[in-house]
């Protein structure tokens, strides 16, 4: 384990990564049985695998709340 405080949009970022990993996961289950020319997955796996899209918003946004949360500590740094 290591000693790092958790900074603002870490949470985010983590929990982006797992959805991601999630959508790429279902991404390639449902293109495998296309390639091996065997019968499609039903509409759900294919709605599962759009996590990658979400996953990739949610771990987006956690940077940007890092950005913003770093950018207000070196903005009153810089005041007092």
């Amino acid at each position: 384990m290591t000693s790092e405080t958790s900074h603002p949009g870490d949470l985010l970022v983590r929990v982006g990564a797992v959805v991601f990993l999630v959508g790429a996961v279902a991404t390639v289950a449902t293109v495998m049985p296309l390639l091996l020319g065997s019968d499609p997955l039903p509409t759900a796996a294919y709605l599962v695998s759009m996590l990658m899209g979400v996953g990739f918003a949610v771990a987006g946004a956690g940077v940007l709340r890092s950005i913003a949360a770093q950018r207000r500590q070196a903005r009153s740094a810089g005041e007092g």
